[in-house]
């Protein structure tokens, strides 16, 4: 290294030099074996570095004057006339940076070591999770479950399993329940050539299963072929107006299915108006199932232009659709030429006042027997009642009338109570939620006294309170052949219970009573029970949930089943009280009491 440096940059007598330089060299840096009695190894050392020292010096000279030893001689001196090389900061840098460069390297390596031992080694992907969503989601037949929507997914190992057990339901039983179970598209498609000339099964629930429109492309070929199959449920399936439209291009060519049920299935007028043209062509299907759609006015006329050329179909269900007071209209015009309806379900389609009037006016030129007219929650005021009596009054057929949860008020029950005065077929009448009051509730009663074939009851939600307990248990005391009485939420507290337990000591039509909510406390509850103890051979069932019922209330029934021995009492309901574990034991022991008996069992609900 010391000659490749003086041959770069020496002067141009450098020959010599270099011979000077290795003369000198010679002298002063001497190995130590040649003295060793009397130089020390450091200071030959000492004198190595202030010849490097030296070498740098001449090395740097360009003057080129004096001769080779002068010059030497010169440069010699003027090294030993400085003072000695700083290698003792040297020595204390390196002192310093070797043990700390050695520390970092030894607490590297033995981290690296803690890492490998203590720390856990990261998973490794699987298989599964390496493969894309669609390969890792699988089948499910759990309720709740989702699965793949893609018609090209591959079925695995434990999903094939479960639909061929379910395909082995289809040709086994004559009534299977599949709903809920969310096998898809892909499963419809796997389960649809069980059906196929399949001559056991009469009902198939295929309700929330995930199904879509292209979904029940499966049943192409299928149900023009089976002829056994007499209900479909698709219910909770959101196909849509285009799974509609498939589906009835199917149904046009089917003679089997009598029952279609398509509930909440996203159905709007498109699918109303492809439903209504397979009416028009098919001559099977008696019940069509169509509530809580989007239905709106444009749909309901197409249906009932339907009407008028079905005379097949029976039972419409149009429940929480948007018909509104221009539905009922249209659809009325269509009743007028039918003679084959029989039950009309339309509650909670907003028809209003006016609605209502055109439909009663269109079901009293109806030439069929309509039995079953639900036109609850539609928003119908005593104005609307004066139609719906008008309509009562003609009826020859009407069995079962539902006109709850609307507003008709004291003066509609008034008008409905007058047209039941004339009426001798419905049987059945809801008038719940109506905000009727105590006159409502006499006139009521007034018109029972003279209708001798209404059997059911249900005046629940309206406040008649005490008073209007009284004029109805005053009636039915001895007039009357109500079966089933419905009271709940009337407000009618223990004194109105007091009043309806005296009436069933004479009264022997009612079998079952439902007095939930009524604030009878522990005094209502001893006045019934002190009615229990008398030979009722008609009460089957007392209602008297939600009635702040306590211990001693529950004493006095228990009391009274115990001495009753030919108690005719099978059910009470005393849920959602206050009954202690003891009320809930002395319960319990009357019930084991009147079992042993004359071996009646009577379920108590706590």
């Amino acid at each position: 290294f010391l000659i490749s440096q003086i041959s770069v940059r020496a002067h141009p007598r450098q020959h010599e030099l270099r011979r000077e330089i290795f003369s000198s060299s010679s002298r002063y840096c001497a190995p130590r074996v040649l003295f060793p009695n009397t130089v020390p190894y450091n200071i030959n050392r000492r004198r190595c570095f202030r010849f490097e020292r030296l070498v740098v010096k001449a090395a740097s000279s360009r003057d080129g004057g004096g001769s080779r030893r002068s010059s030497s001689r010169r440069v010699y001196k003027q090294s030993q006339g400085q003072g000695p090389l700083s290698a003792v900061p040297g020595k204390e840098i390196a002192s310093f940076v070797v043990p700390v460069g050695a520390f970092i390297a030894i607490t590297f390596v033995l981290w690296k070591l803690v890492e490998k031992l203590l720390l856990p080694k990261p998973p490794r992907p699987s298989s599964v999770e390496n493969q894309s969503s669609s390969q890792r989601m699988k089948w499910s037949f759990a309720p709740g479950t989702n699965l793949l929507p893609g018609l090209g997914a591959k079925i695995d190992r434990e999903s094939k399993q479960k639909l061929n057990e379910f395909a082995k339901e289809l040709r086994s039983f004559r009534s299977v329940d599949m709903s809920g179970r969310n096998f898809g598209d892909e499963g419809l498609f796997f389960l649809a050539e069980s059906l196929a000339y399949n001559q056991t099964a009469e009902e198939v629930n295929f309700a929330a299963n995930g199904l879509t429109a292209a979904g029940l492309k499966a049943f192409d070929g299928v149900l023009q072929s089976n002829i056994v199959l007499k209900t479909l449920n698709l219910s909770g399936n959101p196909i849509g107006d285009e799974g509609v439209k498939c589906l009835c291009d199917i149904l046009v060519d089917n003679v089997g299915i009598q029952k279609l049920q398509l509930n909440s299935t996203d159905l709007g007028d498109e699918g109303a108006k492809a439903i209504a043209e397979m009416l028009k062509k098919n001559s099977s299907l008696r019940v069509l199932e169509l509530n809580n759609n989007t239905i709106d006015f444009s749909g309901f006329t197409s249906l009932a232009g339907a009407l008028l050329e079905n005379n097949t179909i029976q039972n419409i269900s149009l429940n929480g659709n948007y018909g509104g007071a221009l539905g009922a209209d249209a659809l009325a015009k269509g009743l007028e030429g039918n003679k084959s309806l029989r039950e009309l379900h339309l509650r909670g389609n907003s028809i209003g006042d006016e609605g209502v009037r055109g439909l009663m006016s269109g079901l009293s030129s109806h030439k069929g027997k309509l039995i079953f007219l639900d036109i609850g929650n539609n928003a119908i005021s005593s104005k609307g009642a004066f139609h719906v009596a008008e309509y009562i009054k003609k009826s020859k057929s009407l069995l079962l009338l539902n006109v709850d949860m609307n507003d008709i008020g004291d003066e509609g029950a008034e008008k409905i109570a007058e047209a039941l005065k004339q009426n001798r077929t419905i049987t059945t009448i809801n008038l719940g939620g109506n905000n009727i009051l105590a006159k409502g509730a006499s006139d009521i009663a007034q018109a029972l006294k003279d209708n001798s074939v209404i059997t059911i009851l249900e005046l629940s939600y309206n406040p008649i309170g005490p008073d209007g307990a009284k004029a109805l248990s005053e009636v039915l005391k001895f007039h009357g052949k109500i079966k089933t009485l419905k009271l709940g939420w009337c407000q009618i507290g223990a004194k109105g219970a007091e009043i309806i337990a005296d009436t069933l000591k004479y009264n022997t039509t009612i079998s079952t009573l439902d007095l939930r909510a009524n604030g009878l406390t522990d005094n209502g509850a001893i006045w019934l029970a002190r009615s229990l103890k008398v030979v009722n051979e008609a009460l089957t069932s007392l209602d008297l949930a939600f009635n702040e019922i306590r211990d001693e209330g529950a004493f006095a029934i228990a009391q009274a089943l115990k001495a009753n021995e030919d108690v005719r009492i099978t059910s009470v309901n005393l849920a959602s009280n206050f009954l202690t574990r003891l009320g809930q034991s002395a319960l319990t022991d009357a019930r084991d009491h009147v079992y042993e008996m004359n071996g009646m069992e009577v379920n108590i609900v706590f």
